[in-house]
C-alpha cells in the first residue's frame, strides 16, 4: 500500500474539525472521507474500506468508545483506529487502547502530532497484512488469580458455558464483570460467534430501537446489536441504567427471539445468548418501579456474584505482575517491578476501585515512574492521600449515613452542580466533561431537579 495514497475516514460531530483535518490530510496527498456521526461512520466504513479511521470519542448518537468496541468485535481485520477527544484523559486513553485503538489524540489537535501518528498508524497497518494482530489481546485474557473465589467462579462459568441460561453478573464497579462474561463466552458452545458488549446507559431512548434492532434504509441493511451477536453473546453492561422504553423493546425481542428492523417489514429471527451485569441490586430497582419485573426474571435465570478484590487479596501480587507484563509487552512501557514491601502494602489496601483501580495504578506507575523498582513510597504517592484504603470517619460526608439510593442522589446532584458551574451553565460542555450522552444528561438533570 502506498501510504501517501491511503484512504482515511474522519469521524467527528464538529464541522470545523472535519473540515480542518480533511484539508490537512488532503494536502499530504491522502484520500479522505468524513462522517458526522456513528451512523454515517458505519456506512462509510463498509462502503469505503478505509486504511485508517480517526474517531471522535464524544458524538451525539453513539460514542466513539462504544463504536470502536462494536467494530473490534465484528471485524477481525479492523484497520488502525486513532481516537480523538477534546477532553482527553489518562482514563479515556487507557480505555481506547485497551479496546484496540492504535493511539489517542487530544484536541486542539497538534498538526505535527496528527501527521506523525497518521503516518505511524498507516505503516503499522501496512506491516501487518493480517490485521487481526491489532485486535486487543486482552479480549482473550482470562480472569487472573489462584484464590478459591476466582477458581470457583471460573469453574462455575465453564459449566454455565455449556448451557444457554441467561446470566446476571452482580458486583461493585471495577471487579471485571465484562471479563468474566467474556470468559464464559470463550468457554461456551458459542465461542466461535461474536461477543458484543454494550454499555446500555450510553444508548439514548430515541436511538435504542436502531441500536438493538438495526434499520433498513434505501435498500441497505444496517444490523443492530442483536443481529451482530447472532450465534454468539450480547453482553448488556450495567443494565439497571436502561430506560423504560428500551426495556420494553428488549423484553419483546427476547421473548420471541425475533424483531423488526426500523424501516423493515419482515421479522428477523436471531439465536443469541443475552447476559447482563449490574452494580446496583436490580431487586431494589424493580421495587422502586424503575426496572421491569418481567425483564428482571428473564435476564436473571442464573446470578453470578463477582467478589470485590479485597475479599481475595491473595491474588493481588499475581495481578500486579500480570499487568506489569501486559503493559511491558503490549504497550511497550519500560519494565518495572514492585518491591516485596510494596506488594505487601498493596495486599492490605482496600481497593475501592477493585481490579480496574489496580490496573490503572500499574499503568500510571509504569508511565510516570523512573527506575527499575516501584517501592512503597512511590505506591503511596500514586494512591494519593487515602492511607491503607481506610477513610477517616470524622471526614465522612453526611450522605454516607443515608440509604444507598438517597446517598447516590445526593452525590450525583453535588457532582453535577459542581461541574455545571465549571462549564458556565452549558449542557453541551457538561456532557463532554463528565462523558454522558446529552439526551441522557437532560433526563438526569431533570430527575435531580437541577435548574438549567
Amino acid at each position: 500500500m502506498n501510504v501517501q495514497a491511503a484512504h482515511i475516514l474522519v469521524v467527528d460531530d464538529e464541522p470545523d474539525i472535519r473540515r480542518l483535518v480533511r484539508e490537512i490530510l488532503e494536502d499530504e496527498s491522502y484520500r479522505v472521507c468524513v462522517a458526522e456521526n456513528a451512523a454515517e461512520a458505519r456506512t462509510l466504513k463498509i462502503n469505503q474500506n478505509p486504511d485508517l479511521i480517526l474517531l471522535d470519542i464524544w458524538m451525539p448518537d453513539t460514542d466513539g468508545i462504544t463504536l470502536l468496541k462494536e467494530w473490534v468485535s465484528e471485524d477481525p481485520v479492523l484497520c488502525p483506529v486513532v481516537m480523538m477527544s477534546g477532553h482527553g484523559s489518562v482514563e479515556s486513553a487507557v480505555e481506547a487502547t485497551r479496546l484496540g485503538a492504535y493511539d489517542f489524540l487530544e484536541k486542539p489537535l497538534s498538526l505535527a502530532k496528527l501527521l506523525l501518528i497518521v503516518e505511524r498508524a498507516l505503516e503499522s497497518g501496512k506491516q501487518f497484512s493480517d490485521r487481526a494482530s491489532l485486535r486487543p489481546l486482552i479480549q482473550d485474557i482470562e480472569p487472573v488469580g489462584k484464590s478459591a473465589a476466582v477458581a470457583r467462579t471460573k469453574e462455575q462459568l465453564k459449566r454455565l458455558g455449556q448451557h444457554d441460561a441467561r446470566v446476571l453478573f452482580q458486583g461493585v464497579a471495577g471487579v471485571g464483570k465484562e471479563l468474566y462474561a467474556r470468559y464464559m463466552h470463550n468457554n461456551s458452545t458459542r465461542r466461535e460467534g461474536a461477543f458484543i458488549a454494550v454499555a446500555v446507559g450510553s444508548i439514548s431512548p430515541e436511538n435504542s430501537a436502531i441500536e438493538f434492532f438495526g434499520k433498513e434504509q434505501a435498500g441497505k441493511i444496517y444490523p443492530g446489536l442483536l443481529e451482530q451477536a447472532n450465534g454468539g453473546t450480547l453482553f448488556l453492561s450495567e443494565v439497571g441504567g436502561m430506560d423504560k422504553d428500551s426495556q420494553q423493546r428488549l423484553l419483546g425481542a427476547l421473548e420471541s427471539s425475533s424483531f423488526l428492523r426500523v424501516g423493515g417489514g419482515e421479522p428477523v429471527r436471531v439465536d443469541v445468548r443475552v447476559v447482563a451485569s449490574t452494580r446496583t441490586p436490580l431487586e431494589e430497582e424493580v421495587k422502586a418501579g424503575r426496572f421491569r419485573q418481567d425483564l428482571y426474571y428473564l435476564l436473571n435465570e442464573v446470578t453470578m456474584e463477582i467478589a470485590p478484590l479485597r475479599e481475595h487479596s491473595e491474588d493481588i501480587p499475581g495481578l500486579l505482575n500480570f499487568y506489569v507484563d501486559y503493559f511491558n509487552t503490549q504497550e511497550k512501557l519500560p519494565f518495572r517491578k514492585f518491591t516485596m514491601a510494596a506488594q505487601n502494602y498493596l495486599r492490605n489496601y482496600s481497593w475501592p476501585g477493585n481490579v480496574r483501580e489496580l490496573r490503572n495504578l500499574v499503568q500510571r506507575l509504569m508511565i510516570l515512574g523512573v527506575g527499575d523498582d516501584m517501592d512503597v513510597e512511590e505506591v503511596k504517592s500514586a494512591l494519593g492521600s487515602v492511607t491503607e484504603g481506610i477513610i477517616n470517619s470524622s471526614s465522612v460526608p453526611e450522605f454516607y449515613n443515608m440509604p444507598l439510593k438517597e446517598a447516590r442522589e445526593h452525590f450525583e446532584k453535588a457532582y453535577l452542580e459542581y461541574h455545571f458551574e465549571k462549564s458556565g451553565g452549558s449542557v453541551a460542555k457538561l456532557a463532554s466533561i463528565i462523558g454522558m450522552e446529552r439526551t441522557h444528561l437532560y433526563r438526569k438533570l431533570h430527575s435531580l431537579n437541577i435548574k438549567l
